[in-house]
């Protein structure tokens, strides 16, 4: 009897071990399975300051959640402030000069272009006053020799008493009246070339008033290139001032605070670390010598260490093209003919579909199980 109750446990024995080999190895050949598991986050950032200063205000503290916008922490902004307001009255004062220059500038250029038309009429007055006068000389010239010929010719005929005396008092009078009014147009001439000579005076003073005209442009445009240069500096110092307030760039939960109040922080110094939430995902890194069958869309099986009991599933959405070991800081270097075999792993991107992914920490492991895709070589 004995030895028929050991044998059915015998037989027992063996028949469980053959189940739960073959489960096992059915397993093995339906699943990748490995344990080289971790939970990641899509957007994970390290939150910072982008100017210096003393840290006044923290809004979050570890675990708390946070909204997109939302300020989680301040620095002191009094410098800032204060900058702001001095660039702020030079840009006033700056402003006000360049108005009252544009003003004088307006009724310079105004009184400089009328000057210049005045000068310029006067000069062609002139100019045309003389032409005249040089013709009428010129003109005056010849009747002046004719009659000084006349003069000879009818004093020569007087003496000899071939003409009465009151032909010869005529021409001479002629001559006489021809010689007054050669000294007056000498005279007028003269009077035009000391109008010329004024116009010109006139005109270097509208050089010089033209000159005037220039250097205030110049001033003008000097104050509006400062006053632009000054507006630029108020825009930083605006930003600058919008910088020390520290603002959440999406929903998420604060995973860590690297500072404290009262802490003097340099710009890009680490405040906060802030995970997004539902961004979540697993990161797997399977031996190459289970990767058959595995692809994208494979469905996903994991079982965090932390929680016993709790099942999540998902699929596999990304398989990396290279080994982890491929972007090691210090890659293996076999050139040298030594080589030692190591099972490479590649990364494979899991997304979670389902289970309470609330509960899950990034950096947590686990067990993992992929399942083969049956168009898949195996």
């Amino acid at each position: 009897m004995k030895r028929k109750l050991g044998l059915a446990f015998l037989i027992l024995l063996v028949l469980i071990f053959v189940v739960l080999s073959y489960r096992w190895i059915k397993e093995r050949r339906d699943y990748a399975i490995t344990d080289a598991v971790f939970v990641r986050s899509e957007e994970m950032t390290n939150l910072s300051f982008q100017v210096s200063g003393k840290v006044i205000n923290l809004q979050k503290d570890l675990g708390d959640e946070v909204k997109a916008g939302e300020i989680l922490a301040n620095l002191d902004d009094t410098d800032y402030r204060l900058n702001l307001k001095n660039i702020s009255a030079q840009l006033e004062s700056l402003k006000a000069q360049r108005e009252a220059l544009s003003i004088e500038l307006n009724r310079s250029e105004k009184e400089t272009s009328l000057s210049i038309q005045a000068a310029d009429i006067a000069s062609q007055e002139i100019t045309q006053r003389e032409k005249a006068l040089l013709a009428q000389l010129e003109e005056l010239r010849a009747n002046k020799e004719k009659a000084y010929k006349d003069l000879e010719r009818f004093e020569s005929l007087y003496k000899k008493g071939l003409i009465p005396l009151a032909k010869y008092e005529e021409v001479k009078l002629y001559y006489q009246s021809l010689e007054e009014k050669h000294k007056a147009l000498k005279a007028n001439l003269e009077e035009v070339k000391l109008a010329y000579t004024k116009s010109l005076k006139e005109a270097q003073k509208v050089k010089v008033n033209t000159l005037q005209v220039e250097k205030l442009k110049k001033q003008v445009s000097s104050m509006s290139k400062e006053i632009e240069a000054l507006e630029a500096q108020r825009e930083l110092l605006h930003k600058q001032l919008e910088y020390t307030q520290l603002k959440a760039p999406f929903d998420g939960v604060v995973a860590r605070r690297f500072v404290s109040t009262g802490d003097m922080v340099r710009a890009g110094q680490p405040i906060y670390a802030i995970i997004k939430k539902d961004s979540l995902y697993l990161e797997v890194l399977l031996e190459e010598d289970k990767l058959r069958g595995v692809g994208v869309g494979s469905k996903v099986i994991f079982r965090p260490d932390a929680f016993k009991g709790i099942e999540f599933t998902g699929k596999v959405v990304q398989i990396s093209p290279a080994s982890a070991a491929t972007f090691a800081l210090v890659p293996r270097d076999v050139s040298a003919g030594e080589f030692t075999k190591v099972v490479q792993r590649i990364p494979i991107k899991v997304k979670l579909t389902k289970g309470p992914i609330d509960i899950l920490r990034v950096g947590m492991g686990g067990k993992i199980k992929i399942e083969r895709l049956k168009n898949e070589p195996r």
